[in-house]
């Protein structure tokens, strides 16, 4: 049993408004003793009657846990920083965070997933792991103090150019004009 001031706590809402939830009879089994007002609890919230019309009411919102991503950052797998460590390549996308690092430890059930047609919208990976559960992140950093260590960049093998089969140089010969 709480009084009004409790209930608007717990709702999220003000003690007016409940009050006038109470004075309209949306509010179960709401009594009043001497000059205030009681309401039994079910769960550790007052239970309200929805109405017909109008809003539906914000505090039976249930948030959806944000789905946690896992996956491998393929451009950062055997690159050496400065201070002569290996960039953390394995990466945690939680909500709009991403965190880097090398050992992620993932206390509950999870679902690895290859997308080879579909891969992520954000950052492209075919294969990854999904979770609901919070991974705990072992010395995790973000991707710009990865950069800011300055990364040795990685040496791609280039093709050599040749001259065009056409017999035609880049070098032209010009005859100087006398006049």
């Amino acid at each position: 049993m709480i009084g009004t001031k409790k209930a608007a706590e717990l709702l999220g809402i003000s003690d007016r408004r409940v009050r006038k939830l109470i004075a309209q009879g949306r509010v179960y089994g709401a009594f009043k003793i001497g000059g205030s007002w009681v309401i039994p609890t079910e769960n550790g919230y007052p239970q309200i009657k929805t109405a017909s019309r109008g809003p539906k009411p914000t505090w039976k919102k249930v948030k959806t846990p944000a789905k946690n991503v896992v996956y491998i950052n393929r451009q950062l797998i055997g690159k050496k920083m400065d201070d002569g460590n290996f960039c953390p390549p394995i990466a945690v996308k939680c909500r709009n965070k991403n965190t880097y690092s090398r050992r992620v430890v993932i206390p509950g059930p999870c679902v690895l997933v290859y997308e080879f047609e579909n891969p992520l919208n954000d950052c492209g990976a075919t294969a990854w792991l999904e979770t609901f559960s919070q991974p705990e992140i072992k010395d995790g950093c973000t991707f710009g103090e990865i950069m800011a260590k300055n990364p040795q960049p990685v040496q791609r093998k280039t093709k050599s150019r040749k001259a065009s089969g056409k017999g035609f140089s880049k070098k032209t010969n010009k005859i100087p004009v006398t006049a």
